[in-house]
């Protein structure tokens, strides 16, 4: 079993908290489990399971033939509660309305497991919901297999990316997973383009308007995105 030995939720806002040592194993746990050592936090068991059935908000495909089986996406941020989980919900609308649902099999992931089996965050969802989008994801953590089931990999910001490759890069040889995995990987604002932003930011600890921000930038990308793989799979038919 793989345990992803990345950074806490929203770290950068908690370092100040943090001992050098972030995780160390616990020797009389029969499952790989991890403690976070706080100054002034309780401690925080943090498992990570790698082997449970990979869920998506759309069917997983049913044949391998690149010509039919559907184009797979997913959205990764760093705990699968914020940014990802909204990306997943505005691209669900897009091909919702083109009626490309049998086309696409559309997922999100965070790239640590501390929201494990956590609904995405009520003012995420709220922001969404006012769009007419639904947000119904639960989070999960990146696995080995994402880089094997998934067409593209899209990471919310450049530490996302990092953290993702930083996995890969572990796990490629341990689960023979391709070399060239790796080009999967994206950064959600290489779409964008009515926005010059390079990142979607964490709107974590901001306010109301942090969220409309991020939504703002998902709808842009999202949009291009679907133009893009549209025009480079002929093969997906619009009904």
């Amino acid at each position: 079993m793989d345990v992803i030995n990345l950074p806490f939720c929203h770290f950068s806002k908690l370092h100040t908290l943090l001992s050098p040592n972030l995780l160390f194993p616990s020797p009389s746990s029969q499952t790989p489990s991890f403690t976070l050592r706080t100054r002034n936090l309780s401690a925080i068991s943090l498992l990570t399971r790698f082997s449970s059935p990979i869920r998506a908000s759309m069917a997983s495909p049913s044949v391998t033939d690149a010509s039919t089986k559907p184009f797979s996406v997913l959205f990764v941020c760093l705990g699968n509660i914020c940014r990802s989980p909204a990306a997943e919900g505005v691209f669900t609308d897009l091909v919702c309305k083109r009626e490309l649902n049998s086309s696409f099999r559309i997922d999100s992931a965070g790239t640590i497991n501390y929201h494990e089996g956590n609904q995405a965050d009520p003012r995420m969802r709220a922001a969404s919901k006012r769009r007419g989008i639904q947000i119904t994801s639960i989070s999960r953590p990146i696995r080995p297999s994402d880089f094997v089931d998934f067409d593209l990999i899209l990471a919310m910001d450049k530490q996302n990316r990092e953290d993702i490759l930083e996995a890969f890069s572990r796990w490629k040889d341990k689960h023979s997973l391709p070399d060239d995995a790796h080009k999967k990987v994206k950064l959600m604002c290489s779409y964008c383009k009515k926005h010059d932003e390079s990142e979607v930011p964490d709107p974590y600890y901001g306010g109301p308007q942090g969220f409309e921000k991020v939504l703002d930038l998902l709808e842009d990308a999202c949009g291009s995105l679907l133009e893009t793989i549209l025009a480079e799979n002929k093969h997906i038919q619009e009904s």
